[in-house]
């Protein structure tokens, strides 16, 4: 038990994918924010026990990125430690970040020297599909290729073009946009939802399949230059897949916003855990991104069981 308080970060997934059957890919992990400004992770591995205090509803800022290269960012806190105005930034922060600025590179927008670097690398086109078949393109850098769908909670995605940097990219993502109607977002909300009760992995599979097969087609017809259409799956971590079995699971009654939770993870896919809670063998889906830019107290703390019989639920 420990009375310090930390503020949560997000749930981050750190490692390669799996590339043994021993090696079930990747850490996923809490980052917290201590006091003093360094960082501590707790493990959200199966298995692993999480019990935590919120301090309350209110969310504070994390602070703004500052890119130097494609291999070197720094996280600058918040120096005034101040209230979250704009989801996790202060209005400060949110215009100091840098990341912001990628989104309009490929029109023409400013950036960085160092941000420039960062997105003149290799960059990948994926198709990524949910838990309940909701699907969606994305773009990702070389070194975040796998990562950045593990963070994401994808079930299936397969990655559809490999482009020389990360304006020829994001122009491509559009385009599919434009013309397949893919979304470019899922909702976090949409992703917790939808592991109530996952499709089928053989349907998912063939929704992913014929949206990556779509978007192939039109790439190859396409007259925009400086990418590659590759044909490549992703590798789910393992760590992920009891959460798309065939064992029932009911939506965590408890808000993230204030109280004591604790229980053991089943199972993580992207910031979702399947949690066991103590005194009950019912399965809960608990989505962690609820905790980021809140102030938590880590400790032995347990969440309540509802008082609800199983076939009620």
């Amino acid at each position: 038990m420990t009375d310090t308080r930390y503020l949560v970060h997000g749930v981050f997934w750190d490692g390669p994918p799996a590339a043994t059957a021993a090696d079930d890919g990747g850490a996923p992990v809490l980052r917290l924010q201590s006091p003093s400004g360094d960082f501590r992770e707790l493990s959200l591995r199966p298995g692993a026990r999480l019990g935590f205090r919120v301090a309350g509803p209110a969310k504070s800022c994390l602070g703004h990125l500052v890119v130097h290269s494609s291999t070197r960012r720094d996280h600058i806190l918040c120096k005034a430690a101040a209230p979250a105005a704009r989801g996790r930034q202060c209005d400060r922060c949110f215009v100091l970040d840098e990341s912001r600025l990628i989104h309009d590179f490929h029109r023409g927008g400013r950036v960085t020297p160092g941000l420039r670097d960062y997105l003149m690398q290799e960059h990948w086109l994926y198709v990524a599909t949910f838990a309940g078949g909701a699907t969606k393109v994305g773009t990702a850098s070389g070194p975040r290729k796998w990562n950045r769908l593990a963070e994401q909670g994808a079930t299936v995605a397969r990655y559809v073009a490999r482009a020389d940097d990360g304006r020829v990219v994001r122009v491509l993502e559009d385009l599919v946009t434009a013309e397949l109607a893919l979304t470019q977002l899922v909702r976090s909300s949409a992703k917790t939802e939808a592991l109530l009760q996952p499709l089928a992995a053989g349907d998912l599979d063939a929704i992913s399949s014929r949206h990556a097969g779509d978007v192939r087609h039109l790439l190859a017809r396409t007259a925009v230059g400086g990418f590659t259409v590759v044909d490549e799956t992703w590798v789910r971590p393992g760590q992920a897949d009891a959460a798309y079995g065939p064992a029932a699971r009911h939506a965590y009654p408890h808000p993230l916003d204030g109280g004591e939770h604790g229980f053991t993870v089943a199972a993580i896919s992207g910031a979702n855990v399947l949690a066991r809670l103590d005194g009950t063998e019912s399965l809960f889906v608990v989505n962690l991104s609820h905790l980021t830019a809140r102030t938590i107290e880590p400790g032995d703390f347990a969440s309540a069981v509802p008082a609800v019989q199983e076939a009620l639920f």
